[in-house]
């Protein structure tokens, strides 16, 4: 990783379908090589009906974006 990026840092989106929009980082997949932005690549998913939830219904996801498509905004 050339840059090094954390929890609550400002970027931009430099590539993708998102590209040109900033935000700040929510949470960071070191593994994985991604970072949750927030308002950035929100989906909602769907939930089945279980006995826990009997009601099923929906909830919202982060999808983390590709390090390599971010960069960190100047102080």
């Amino acid at each position: 990783m050339a840059q090094q990026l954390k929890t609550g840092d400002k970027v931009k989106v430099i590539a993708g379908a998102n590209k040109g929009k900033s935000g700040k980082i929510v949470k960071m997949d070191v593994k994985g090589h991604k970072a949750c932005i927030e308002g950035i690549g929100v989906r909602v998913r769907r939930l089945k009906k279980t006995q826990i939830n009997p009601q099923g219904g929906k909830k919202t996801v982060h999808l983390g974006i590709d390090l390599s498509n971010l960069k960190k905004e100047g102080k």
